[in-house]
């Protein structure tokens, strides 16, 4: 199967992988070293994928769901979507905290442990998994605080390593900056489609509300 993932709940990213029986294979892939170009850079980043790859088209499309902020989760969806109705293909979610965990599960912790990532206002997106990786509790959003007493893993624990650390949790310093990338997203979704286990719809996970409001002068106008 050859499959396009693409998140942009934090990075955009986007990466093009084949699976052969359970032999998974990268063929390319793209992550902006910004956080705020999404709609600039998503687009021409799948054309070059798919032009290295003599234009063949994907059989799936997998997408992060988020959590993460409006903007950036809002292009990543539309453009899976968008080009899961233009091929006829299908369009999977995938939590976007799941990619680190499968790359944290990869180091055999020992325990149930949790993926932080920036939410902004001070806070984390969070996600609690079992120690192969599994998704036990969440995504949530909170101040470093509220976590768990266990590992840490993701650029949330980089980011507030010191609040963790006084709140009981572990920050795990070899992934103290670890985003969600496309590489493991396509990769726990080549995984999860192999083995019949049911993927997310791609609704988003917000978490909260938008930090836009409408100006209190236009409501009326606009009921």
């Amino acid at each position: 199967m050859l499959l396009l993932a693409i998140d942009t709940s934090a990075n955009a990213s986007a990466a093009l992988l084949c699976s052969r029986g359970t032999v998974i294979e990268v063929l390319g892939s793209f992550t902006s070293e910004r956080g705020n170009d999404h709609s600039e850079v998503l687009a021409q980043a799948i054309e070059s994928l798919l032009a290295d790859a003599s234009g063949q088209r994907p059989e799936a499309i997998a997408v992060g769901v988020g959590p993460g902020p409006f903007t950036g989760l809002r292009v990543g969806l539309a453009t899976a979507r968008t080009l899961g109705f233009a091929w006829d293909v299908p369009v999977h979610g995938v939590v976007s905290l799941d990619a680190i965990a499968l790359e944290a599960a990869a180091d055999n912790p020992e325990t149930d442990f949790v993926v932080a990532i920036d939410a902004r206002r001070k806070e984390l997106y969070w996600a609690r998994y079992s120690s192969s990786g599994l998704l036990i509790d969440g995504p949530h959003v909170s101040v470093a605080e509220e976590l768990p007493s266990l590992p840490v893993y993701g650029a949330g624990a980089g980011l507030y390593a010191e609040r963790l650390v006084a709140s009981g949790a572990t920050v795990v310093a070899e992934f103290a900056d670890a985003h969600p990338g496309a590489v493991a997203l396509g990769t726990r979704a080549l995984r999860a489609l192999a083995s019949g286990e049911a993927l997310e719809g791609t609704e988003p996970l917000y978490l909260r509300e938008s930090d836009a409001k409408v100006p209190a002068v236009m409501k009326g106008k606009l009921l």
